[in-house]
């Protein structure tokens, strides 16, 4: 089983409610948070329509959570996704059976992952270049015989 059967809409709340009451009193990530959020029983909802969605598939999310992070790419760093899922972690594993835990740890993981790409990873303006490419295209067509 991969834990995903076992997470109930009432686990998600819980487990939103209490995670982002520890991100709150965070030191590093409470400040970047209580900063972004105007208003916290909003966002709560919002986030446990997040999770309802990737978890349960119940399509109740309609937001861009890469466009809004990017808002605060100034004041992100990886170190600080490291944080978030250190207490992502412990929360689940604190609230949850073990099972729906794992599943909703994963889940986090490749979130966070995907959130780093978008918001961190960028390819160069100009493609590298390959030396061998590079070799043909400057001594023109070859010319055999």
């Amino acid at each position: 089983m991969n834990g995903v059967s076992s997470v109930s809409e009432s686990d998600l709340e819980r487990v939103v409610e209490a995670f982002y009451a520890r991100v709150r009193e965070d030191d590093r990530l409470g400040p970047i948070f209580n900063d972004a959020v105007q208003d916290w029983p909003e966002h709560l909802s919002r986030l446990t329509d997040f999770w309802s969605s990737v978890m349960l598939g119940s399509g109740r999310y309609k937001g861009q959570p890469v466009v809004a992070h990017l808002k605060h790419k100034s004041r992100l760093s990886p170190e600080l996704f490291k944080r978030w899922l250190l207490l992502w972690n412990q929360t689940t594993g604190d609230l949850v059976a073990a099972d729906a835990a794992a599943a909703l740890q994963a889940k986090a993981a490749q979130i966070a992952e995907s959130l780093q790409l978008a918001i961190f990873f960028r390819l160069p303006r100009h493609p590298m270049s390959c030396p061998a490419m590079d070799k043909d295209q400057q001594n023109g067509p070859a010319h055999h015989g």
